[in-house]
């Protein structure tokens, strides 16, 4: 296990680095659990698997994305709607094929005992969800991807 402090975007995160599998590591962002997808492969040498913490906060957290983050563009797929501040997501309002509307709730995201409509930034349809209900996730993971 690597233990990493990242400051991104002028929030700090607690990054450790549980273990790499092929192109998946198991990491933990400030005591959230997630499951990140890296580009490429990488050893288990931990210098070399700090850059794939890093993704989890933007696009990847979800998948984080995750790890949900960051998976951040699926190639061919779309863009995805991110979230604008760290929470939980307690609904996902839409399925994969669905088609949205620009401003068309996709997501509702509690931060600090308060719930946040997520919508859709543009119009298009639903290519992927990157995050389930339940699921923590940090600022600029991707929740949905939208064509």
């Amino acid at each position: 296990m690597k233990e990493y402090k990242l400051k991104i975007n002028g929030n700090e995160y607690n990054v450790t680095i549980n273990s790499t599998s092929g192109n998946i590591a198991d990491v933990t962002v400030n005591g959230a659990s997630y499951q990140v997808e890296m580009e490429n492969s990488l050893p288990a040498a931990p210098a070399q698997s700090a850059p794939a913490a890093a993704p989890a906060p933007t696009p990847q957290a979800a998948a984080a994305q995750t790890a949900q983050a960051p998976t951040a563009k699926p190639s061919g797929e779309g863009k995805p709607v991110t979230s604008p501040l760290p929470g939980v997501i307690i609904e996902i309002s839409v399925k994969e094929g669905d088609t949205v509307a620009a401003g068309q709730k996709v997501a509702v995201l509690e931060a600090m005992k308060m719930e946040n409509e997520i919508q859709a930034d543009r119009a298009g349809t639903v290519t992927k969800i990157n995050a389930a209900k339940g699921d923590s996730v940090l600022e600029g993971a991707a929740i949905v991807t939208i064509a």
